[in-house]
């Protein structure tokens, strides 16, 4: 990985002034949270069902409000993140709610150098995977940490959103739906708080969904669903409407936002 850390570097620097900001955005209703709002969305839970007494890893885990959302749940959660001061303000929320999460700072793609319990559920939601450039390591690590019988899920944005540039307002189509070479991005603002004065400075990569799938299967997890939506939770892309739900939509409603996976190491 050692080709890849000046990026991972830059990220990380990106991530922790991102921190500061979104915990005290409009988005991430951290007063709301502390008071028991859950961060998590229905489908979630549904999909996981009753965590009661469960082990559960969260990978990219930010400052932590979903660790924190299952803990309350009745999961013993673990969350891993890249950046310090999210896990530094991640494990002072646990301490603050007297919940039991721990908090590993780390590359998601060493989790397994840091961590070597295995886990009832291995959890991962949205803007995660676009930081990785080789997702085979991130599914032989999902393998590592399971137990057997134990459950994969991720909720993501859709490959195809990642096509598009945003940064002049309107998504115009600029990088590939299996684009290999790095994508560099630097702007001001974030997507939580969009007229914070903060450089994003940021390096991903796109994956297609024939390789997300791939890189869990080649593990040796078994893929239970994949299902993919026309709509996201978050209004984070420009020129989308709320729907009826509450979820946020395209106008024309011609690709989706959003998929999910459930997986399960036989």
């Amino acid at each position: 990985m050692d080709n890849f850390d000046s990026y991972f570097n830059t990220n990380k620097a990106t991530w922790n002034e991102k921190v500061k900001i979104h915990s005290k955005s409009n988005m991430y209703q951290l007063e709301a949270f502390k008071k028991g709002q859950s961060s998590l969305m229905p489908y979630e839970i549904k999909a996981l069902g009753n965590v009661k007494g469960k082990t559960l890893l969260h990978l990219q885990c930010h400052f932590g409000q979903d660790t924190l959302s299952w803990s309350r749940l009745g999961a013993t959660c673990t969350g891993v993140d890249l950046s310090d001061e999210g896990i530094k303000l991640a494990q002072s929320l646990n301490k603050e709610l007297k919940l039991d999460a721990q908090f590993v700072c780390c590359n998601v793609l060493d989790t397994s150098d840091f961590i070597k319990e295995t886990f009832d559920i291995v959890f991962t939601s949205y803007g995660v995977i676009g930081w990785l450039p080789d997702l085979k390591p991130w599914g032989k690590m999902i393998f590592e940490r399971l137990k057997k019988g134990g459950i994969f899920y991720m909720v993501e944005f859709h490959p195809i959103v990642w096509m598009f540039d945003y940064l002049e307002g309107k998504p115009v189509m600029k990088y590939g739906y299996m684009q290999e070479e790095v994508i560099y991005e630097e702007y001001e603002g974030t997507y939580a708080n969009t007229e914070s004065k903060m450089i994003s400075k940021e390096y991903g990569w796109n994956h297609g969904l024939s390789e997300v799938v791939n890189a869990l299967t080649e593990a040796g997890l078994h893929i239970d669903y994949l299902n993919e939506y026309n709509e996201s939770p978050y209004n984070v892309l420009p020129d989308l409407t709320e729907n009826e739900s509450g979820m946020f939509v395209t106008k024309d409603k011609l690709y989706p936002l959003m998929f999910e996976i459930k997986a399960t190491k036989k």
